[in-house]
């Protein structure tokens, strides 16, 4: 595999189809666990969720099309009536949809980085992690101004300036994990195998 397709920690599962289909189920099961772990936040119609670093999670480990695979899963499972969005919501039909919709560029981003190896050192992963974020607000706060019918400076008071804090330790904590991953990894397979967080 040449450096600009690198494995990402998903590959190292035996297996194919069925390995990339699992994978997919449990990826949108995490995310959909994550996201129900919300904080609704008096001042504004987003909640506090772990949603976002489960997607920057689930990108870096999954790759470009399976992390895809998960979050648009997710996302049609919740427009066709799945309670699988923060407290239970579905459909489509509220201030934060826009979010979960950026859930899928983010962590198809995301991903795409980690076949670039930014998953191995904290700070390509802080990097790509803040790159997903970003997306996500893009797409979240346009959809919020639009549902709330609100200007750039009141979406961003009410979309992303009270998040900044909490996404800025998700961002640090994947930083830590993923390339602790692979480090892990290496160890498991000894001197003599080849490093695959290089």
């Amino acid at each position: 595999m040449s450096s600009l397709a690198a494995p990402v920690l998903a590959d190292l599962v035996p297996g194919a189809r069925a390995r990339d289909a699992a994978l997919v189920v449990v990826a949108t099961a995490a995310l959909t666990v994550a996201g129900q772990l919300a904080i609704p936040l008096p001042f504004t119609p987003v909640p506090l969720s772990l949603a976002t670093f489960a997607v920057v999670l689930s990108g870096a480990a999954l790759g470009p099309a399976r992390a895809a695979a998960a979050t648009l899963l997710y996302v049609a499972l919740g427009v066709a009536g799945a309670p699988m969005f923060a407290d239970g919501a579905a459909g489509w039909a509220f201030a934060s949809f826009g979010y979960i919709i950026g859930f899928v560029p983010a962590a198809m981003l995301v991903g795409w980085g980690a076949r670039r190896r930014t998953d191995r050192r904290v700070g390509s992963m802080v990097l790509a992690a803040a790159a997903g974020s970003a997306v996500i607000y893009l797409v979240g706060v346009a959809w919020l101004m639009a549902f709330l019918g609100v200007g750039v400076r009141e979406g961003l008071a009410l979309g992303m300036i009270p998040f900044l804090a909490g996404d800025a330790i998700k961002i640090a904590a994947a930083a830590l994990l993923l390339p602790g991953a692979w480090r892990a990894v290496d160890a498991f397979r000894g001197p003599g195998r080849g490093s695959a967080g290089q």
